[in-house]
């Protein structure tokens, strides 16, 4: 009789993390009391986003300048092992 509860099909599609963190974020963003304007909410996230996209730059950039570093000290240990010799 409880073979076909709604509650035995969720655990399969979602952890109960996820369906309390969605239903929560779900009721918040249909609220109309919210207590930002969704305008303003979008504005956030913009920035938010072009923050992230110059951080993923800066993190590339200072990748690349490890590689850079690391190649250029293999290369001295190379030339350290030929002078040694």
């Amino acid at each position: 009789s409880m073979a076909n509860t709604p509650e035995d099909d969720a655990p399969n599609r979602y952890s109960r993390t996820e369906r309390t963190t969605y239903g929560r974020y779900s009721r918040d963003a249909n609220s109309s009391g919210s207590s930002l304007p969704s305008n303003t909410l979008e504005k956030r996230i913009e920035e938010l986003e072009r923050e992230l996209a110059k951080e993923r730059q800066e993190n590339a950039r200072l990748m690349k300048m490890a590689q850079d570093k690391e190649e250029l000290i293999g290369k001295l240990k190379e030339e350290i092992d030929l002078l040694n010799r």
